[in-house]
């Protein structure tokens, strides 16, 4: 199996390597990076202080990283920070929301390099979906490398060890048994139901959407485009959630929980929280977690992988967590029109074998092991039960170098035992595409959400948080949409439906 393995690699290195041929004398540069950190709490092992993974890097490809890194709580403020002081522009960064305000505004001010006309010089880039190329571009043009995502990879993971002591042995089938296991589970003494952090765009869309609402904006039987948060089903949700809020299903303490830390609830013996709304990979990852742990017995998974409940009326919806991708990667205008070829050499080798294998895996032996069954592991053949020493090692030197990670032809790194976890995970992302549902708005044009649009939502969802909370009453809740609308919301919805119109 090791043979395979090595066989595969190779091969995709051989079809994949473009910018950096075997063999070729390789020109030093400097890139400096901005990336969102997911480990803030764990130092950060650079080049010059030993880094094994940065070293590898350097030596394949003569590109030193000079990475600075923003905590993901509050990487869209810092982005947006950084792109008003052109002075200290990083020359590559991560814009985390493809088509959002900041990305299309700073694309038309001229912040970053446009890249539609280099693509297809560069084999791994030129590999990618053009239909998300498409999805992400801005005026017809693409100024960013997509972070390649699975498209219905949103849903509910959730303790089914727990569920059974609280009276629940059988898989919700629908939403109303969803709503029924969260309020078992909220009952348990000392832990909540739903694992709650600051990041709550997860959890409040995978509900409303379950629920029946639509995503971010709805199409009304008329034609005409609508916030979602106007939609009954959406209230639903929400209603929910505060219900669930108020009998002790959630942390009163979420919102002072950094993403980075989103997992402590759950790794913790006993655990915390017991049920998470999120990407549904967290949860595989969750239960060979446990197993490597805790003793869990893998042929008895405790974690379950949920998705595709129908609602009251019988509809399924997913949530989109994304659009076939998370982000992009932009080469800004800190890169001089001589250095752009190379830095998109190096862009195009981030998506090699070689490329993807070092940021999203780091060294064989240092950092991820292949061990006598051929699958790739993170910790070496028979240290199963000293796994998390490795893995605190990983995050000193591997951090979240994953996040400049863009995988547009596929992922090429080695493979990983299929666990009965991963195998249900992709099988879900194959048989669940048809019930994510789309923000009709993606591609529209709105100068007014260009501006604000990411202000006002923030201020929306602030006041969703607080009613969940039970701070502010249904009242305050409208009180909040109609500030909306008040600041800008009616002259989205004017440009918006003026685009979608003239589209059809």
């Amino acid at each position: 199996m090791r043979k395979i393995v090595a066989l595969f690699l190779s091969l995709a290195m051989v079809l994949s390597m473009v910018g950096f041929a075997s063999g070729e004398a390789k020109e030093e540069m400097t890139l400096k990076v901005m990336l969102p950190d997911f480990y803030a709490d764990s130092d950060w092992k650079t080049l010059e202080e030993g880094n094994p993974v940065l070293q590898a890097i350097y030596d394949a490809t003569g590109v030193k990283l000079d990475i600075t890194w923003v905590a993901n709580s509050v990487y869209g403020e810092k982005t947006s920070l950084t792109l008003a002081d052109p002075m200290n522009m990083p020359e590559v960064m991560v814009m985390q929301g493809p088509r959002d305000a900041i990305t299309i505004s700073s694309a038309r001010a001229g912040a970053f390099w446009d890249l539609t006309d280099y693509i297809p010089q560069y084999a791994n880039l030129a590999a990618g979906q053009q239909s998300t190329y498409d999805n992400t571009s801005i005026d017809g043009r693409v100024y960013g490398i997509y972070r390649a995502r699975a498209y219905a990879r949103a849903g509910i993971y959730y303790r089914n060890d727990y569920a059974a002591q609280a009276g629940i042995e059988t898989v919700p089938a629908n939403v109303e048994e969803f709503k029924a296991l969260c309020m078992a589970l909220a009952n348990l003494d000392g832990m909540y139901a739903i694992n709650m952090c600051k990041y709550v765009a997860g959890t409040i869309g995978i509900t409303t959407v379950m629920f029946g609402a639509p995503y971010q904006y709805g199409v009304d039987a008329e034609g005409k485009i609508y916030p979602a948060f106007e939609n009954e089903k959406f209230q639903e949700g929400l209603d929910f959630l505060r219900e669930l809020y108020a009998a002790g299903g959630i942390d009163p303490n979420f919102m002072t929980i950094e993403s980075g830390n989103w997992d402590d609830a759950e790794r913790s013996d006993p655990p915390k929280a017991l049920m998470r709304l999120d990407c549904l990979d967290n949860g595989y990852r969750y239960e060979e977690w446990l197993e490597a742990n805790m003793g869990v017995d893998a042929a008895n998974p405790v974690v379950t992988l949920l998705t595709a409940l129908p609602d009251s009326e019988g509809n399924i919806q997913i949530w989109p967590q994304n659009t076939g991708a998370s982000g992009e990667v932009v080469i800004t205008k800190a890169v001089t029109e001589e250095k752009l070829p190379k830095v998109l050499a190096f862009l195009d080798w981030c998506n090699s074998a070689e490329g993807q294998t070092l940021l999203n895996c780091g060294l064989e032996g240092v950092t991820y092991w292949i061990q006598s069954d051929g699958y790739r592991y993170t910790y070496p053949e028979g240290e199963k039960e000293n796994s998390a020493q490795y893995d605190t090692y990983t995050k000193t030197v591997q951090h979240s170098l994953n996040q400049l990670g863009m995988n547009v032809n596929g992922d090429l790194t080695p493979p990983t035992a299929q666990t009965q976890l991963r195998t249900w995970y992709n099988q879900n992302l194959i048989d669940n595409a048809k019930y994510v549902i789309a923000n009709p708005c993606l591609t529209l044009d709105s100068e007014t959400a260009t501006l604000m649009g990411a202000t006002l939502n923030t201020d929306v969802e602030d006041a969703q948080v607080q009613y969940i909370a039970g701070k502010i009453d249904l009242a305050g809740l409208k009180a909040a949409y109609e500030e909306w609308y008040a600041m800008g919301g009616d002259m989205i919805l004017e440009e918006y439906q003026a685009a979608y119109d003239a589209q059809k």
